[in-house]
């Protein structure tokens, strides 16, 4: 499988709450880990995200403050193999009840269609979960 062009890299602000979100209720596994530096590498079918806390700012790139939520104006799509599995592990997470921050599982409409959600990590970055359904035919209106 080709390496994504492209692999985001999250700062957040406790790292092991965000690896065990990460990895225990979305289904990411670590690929590699740099336990002194707070860093992972992480993989999830070939979707590939990188968690880090230093404490050497130095080693950061942030273009501004961080305040909660995390990552405004921009989400990720996360391709995963079974939505409605991650989403099970996120309600189940989030305790009994469904949290003000997931939306509820939904099927995208058009082509090409797939079964997505949007929850928030813990620090709001804005996480879409996605699982292809394959295209569907382009359905022609009705006659007059």
């Amino acid at each position: 499988m080709p390496s994504p062009r492209i692999v985001p890299e999250l700062y957040p602000s406790d790292f092991a709450a965000s690896l065990d979100f990460s990895t225990r209720v979305l289904g990411f596994r670590v690929v590699y880990t740099r336990p002194e530096d707070r860093f992972a590498f992480l993989d999830l079918g070939g979707a590939e995200l990188m968690l880090e806390q230093t404490t050497d700012p130095a080693r950061t790139f942030i273009a501004g403050k961080l305040e909660y939520p995390f990552g405004r104006g921009m989400h990720l799509q996360i391709e995963v193999e079974d939505a409605e599995a991650v989403y099970g592990r996120v309600l189940e997470a989030a305790g009994s009840s469904c949290p003000s921050k997931t939306a509820g599982i939904g099927r995208v409409t058009g082509r090409p269609g797939g079964r997505q959600f949007v929850v928030l990590d813990p620090d709001g970055y804005v996480l879409r979960p996605f699982q292809s359904l394959g295209t569907r035919p382009v359905r022609k209106p009705p006659a007059d």
